[in-house]
């Protein structure tokens, strides 16, 4: 049998490892020289725009509520269909998640919905760009325009995506990105805020480090309540390192994506019953690979005969509104029937930049094969 493929898998480069190496050697492996480097190339990348980096992209989102002066009384709306995480930080900041169900086909979140929900207490809209795939910018920011609302993108999976040919982080309100290890682009653990001006740079740096501001040898003053979100320059060095492999990463990504819809063709829908992501090879940098599998068969089966033939397959996302946590809050089954079907039924193919086209194959004859039967 043909080794194991996983659903995703980090490529380091012999050169990213002896940067962490040179680093180690240095003296200096918390936030310094790297992670200012680092800092300093996204932000040219975004045009220009302030990036700070932190040890999540959790918290990114956090700070940028916090930025924003979201807190007790507000409402934000995002998605049910993410990562735990874009919901938890608006409970961590004394805020309301409020949802809005998805789109069926691209299953991020409807804007439709967005604009239903917003209430007077409405004061931020959370999208989340699943598989790197972004909602429509210009309708988003024409709603956020509209409401007085504040706008953070959770674009943990984006990196590398554009809308109208601009990278997604270089316009725009606040913007998060994550460099978790299964990520486009890695830092092991990390992420980064693209933030809109000097004064909230310097905020976002206070709250990353327990609120403190420097003058001098001994000049230290503390006037928000910050934690402890730096990143490293270890960190920082593996960034610098996967960052230069941005534009090879995302073309092989998308070059992969074609290969599947090229190797499913163009009956696989009508045959097997499940839904094919949208193709988008524009704007989307396939961080993911999705498809939302037939009610006949359960994900767990799915994946457990996947993996008899020995293939990975990821899950991204159970709803968010399903957990104990969020059902204490109110929330219940029937409430966003279509991300309880996504989440329900979606699963993640193998996608990452060291899998050949051989491996897509694959991967589709097992898939078709176990649908199929």
């Amino acid at each position: 049998m043909s080794e194991f493929l996983p659903f995703s898998r980090p490529s380091i480069d012999e050169a990213t490892i002896a940067s962490v190496a040179e680093t180690l050697r240095s003296g200096w492996i918390t936030s310094g020289p790297k992670v200012q480097e680092f800092e300093k190339q996204l932000s040219e990348y975004f045009g220009g725009r302030p990036v700070r980096t932190f040890n999540s992209g959790t918290c990114t989102m956090e700070i940028a509520l916090r930025i924003a002066g979201i807190g007790h009384g507000d409402e934000v709306i995002t998605t049910p269909i993410s990562w735990v995480a874009t919901a938890n930080v608006i409970l961590e900041v004394g805020a309301t998640p409020v949802f809005a169900d998805v789109d069926p086909v691209t299953r991020n979140i409807d804007l439709d919905k967005v604009e239903a929900a917003i209430t007077p207490r409405t004061k931020a809209i959370i999208p989340v760009y699943l598989a790197g795939k972004p909602v429509d910018m210009d309708r988003l920011y024409k709603i956020a325009a509209r409401h007085k609302l504040r706008v953070v993108e959770d674009a943990a999976q984006a990196i590398g995506s554009t809308w109208q040919g601009k990278p997604i982080g270089s316009f725009g309100d606040f913007v998060s990105f994550s460099f978790q290890a299964n990520k486009n682009i890695t830092t092991s653990e990390g992420g980064c805020l693209v933030l809109n001006n000097a004064e909230e740079a310097t905020l976002a740096e206070k709250y990353r480090l327990q609120g403190v501001t420097r003058s001098g040898y001994d000049g230290i003053e503390v006037d928000v309540l910050g934690g402890k979100f730096n990143m490293t320059d270890i960190a920082a060095a593996i960034g610098l390192g996967q960052f230069a492999q941005l534009n090879v990463i995302t073309a092989q990504r998308r070059k992969l994506a074609r290969h599947y819809f090229a190797t499913l063709g163009k009956d696989f829908e009508v045959q097997t019953g499940a839904q094919l992501p949208p193709a988008d090879f524009e704007n989307t940098n396939w961080h993911l690979f999705q498809i939302v599998l037939p009610e006949r068969i359960t994900r767990a089966d799915f994946m457990a005969r996947m993996k008899d033939k020995n293939i990975g397959i990821g899950y991204h996302y159970a709803p968010i509104h399903l957990f104990k946590l969020y059902r204490a809050l109110g929330f219940k089954e029937g409430m966003f029937p279509i991300a309880e079907r996504v989440g329900r039924q979606i699963v993640s193919l193998p996608m990452f930049a060291a899998m050949n086209e051989s491996d897509v194959e694959r991967t589709c004859v097992a898939m078709c094969e176990v649908l199929k039967n």
